[in-house]
This record gives structure tokens, C-alpha cells and sequence, in this order.
């Protein structure tokens, strides 16, 4: 079967390394060719919680679209996402691009709408693959980061996953935490 690229977007404000580091590690045992953009933590957008961790992957999958959709729900669940007594987010994995599809696939559209609207998937995205066309406006992730007029405030933190820094120190010099 071929391989299709995909990008996912994770976020955590529980345990954020823990939660971060177990999606990264079930992913790795069934994508091929991962990569993963630098971590960034900012405030939540769109519910009241404590401040989220969030990257972006880069990979290449033979599953169909459900089927990875499917997957990253088990991952989720495994990490508590769906537990009753939960509180804030545990691990969230979106699908952000399958390939180049466009549309609503079963409920999960495509490209998903957060892209455009969130620095914590823009940035990352602009950084992990800047070349790369967003199918739905036909820009590059760099180009979109440029020209994104989004008001959230967001840092690059430190984050070592498999021994690897993922966030590069010059990053982190250049766009320091805000004094909160």
C-alpha cells in the first residue's frame, strides 16, 4: 500500500511531558518517517484551563483516513482524554492534513479550520514544513505564518523526546517566556 503524508497537531495541560511523550511514542510505533516541529506552551484557547503544551508531526501512513482517526482515539483514551473524572486535557491529536484531501470525510473535515486560526498549530506548521501548501488556500505554512494576524501570546519551551531536544535553544533565546 502507498504511503500518505499526514500532519497531526497534539496538545496537552495535563502532565503535559508525560501525556506528550506517551502520543509521541505510540505514534512512532506505527508511523513511518516522523518529525516532529519544536513545543510551544501558551494560554488555552477556548476553554478554562491551565496553560497547554502543543507541536506538530509530521509523518507517513499506509492507513486510511478513518483508520488513523480511529487509532488516534485509542491513543487519546489510553491517556485518560475520555475519563469521567478528568480535568483539563490529557492529550488531544487532531488530524490537520491527510495528503492533500479537502472536504468533510465522516465529520473530520479537512484541512481542519484550526490551522488557520491558531498560533499553536500555524507557528509550529510554519517551522516543521514551511514549504508546504495548505491545500485549502494554496499557500505555503511559512507564507500563512507571515502574514497571520493572530492574537495569542505563545513561547517555545524546552522538550527532549527519545534523547532529542526538539526545541532548538536559539528558539528559545529568540522568543523568551513572557514574565506572566
Amino acid at each position: 500500500m502507498s504511503l500518505t503524508p499526514i500532519l497531526l497537531g497534539l496538545g496537552s495541560n495535563i502532565e503535559r511531558e508525560v501525556h506528550l511523550t506517551a502520543g509521541l511514542e505510540a505514534l512512532s510505533g506505527f508511523l513511518q518517517e516522523l518529525h516532529c516541529s519544536p513545543v510551544f506552551e501558551s494560554q488555552a484557547v477556548g476553554i478554562k484551563s491551565g496553560p497547554f503544551f502543543n507541536l506538530v508531526v509530521a509523518a507517513q501512513t499506509d492507513l486510511p483516513l478513518l483508520e488513523l482517526d480511529r487509532r488516534l482515539k485509542f491513543i487519546e483514551a489510553d491517556n485518560g482524554r475520555y475519563a469521567p473524572e478528568r480535568k483539563g486535557l490529557p492529550l488531544d491529536i487532531d488530524v490537520l492534513l491527510y495528503g492533500e484531501q479537502v472536504g468533510n470525510f465522516d465529520g473530520l473535515v479537512l484541512p481542519r479550520a484550526e490551522i488557520l486560526k491558531n498560533a499553536f498549530v500555524l507557528w509550529p506548521l510554519a517551522l516543521l514544513v514551511p514549504k508546504r501548501l495548505h491545500p485549502g488556500v494554496n499557500q505555503s505554512f511559512a507564507a500563512l505564518w507571515q502574514a497571520a494576524q493572530i492574537e495569542q501570546t505563545l513561547w517555545p519551551v524546552s522538550f527532549i523526546w527519545r534523547d532529542s531536544e526538539l526545541t532548538p535553544s536559539s528558539l528559545r533565546q529568540a522568543f523568551p517566556a513572557p514574565a506572566l
